[in-house]
């Protein structure tokens, strides 16, 4: 019997469980590699373990380059509306062996990572500049 993809083990895990989309746990991935290879995601870069505040803002910062303004509709259409949300998905996979967890790794530091509202919506909002009149 073949080994099954990790596209299909994703596939398998989202019908499963119905509230996430398979994106989002493929976002998961990808987001453990944007923090892997973006400068100014790590606070250690030599190390192997990503944090989850790193994880976070990596999961942040490519919501917003990969979707702009969009970021919070699309990750809601996946059933993701908070970071506990993504913190559900990661221990998902841990449970499900396709990621290790750490040591001090936990569900609850996923709890208040960042709100979507702020992070997603404000980052695109034009910001108004009252210029002085001489």
């Amino acid at each position: 019997m073949a080994a099954l993809s990790l596209e299909t083990k994703i596939e398998e895990l989202a019908r499963t469980d119905r509230r996430y989309g398979a994106e989002s746990y493929q976002f998961v991935f990808e987001a453990l590699d944007y923090v892997l290879t973006h400068p100014g995601c790590r606070r250690n870069p030599a190390a192997r373990h990503i944090a989850v505040v790193e994880l976070l803002e990596g999961m942040r910062r490519l919501g917003l380059e990969r979707f702009g303004p969009l970021a919070r509709c699309v990750f809601e259409s996946w059933g993701v509306y908070s970071t506990e949300d993504f913190g559900e998905i990661v221990f998902r996979l841990i449970a499900h062996d396709l990621l290790h967890q750490g040591e001090h790794d936990r569900k609850e530091d996923f709890a208040g990572g960042f709100d979507f509202g702020e992070a997603f919506e404000q980052a695109w909002r034009p910001s108004l500049r009252l210029h002085e009149t001489r």
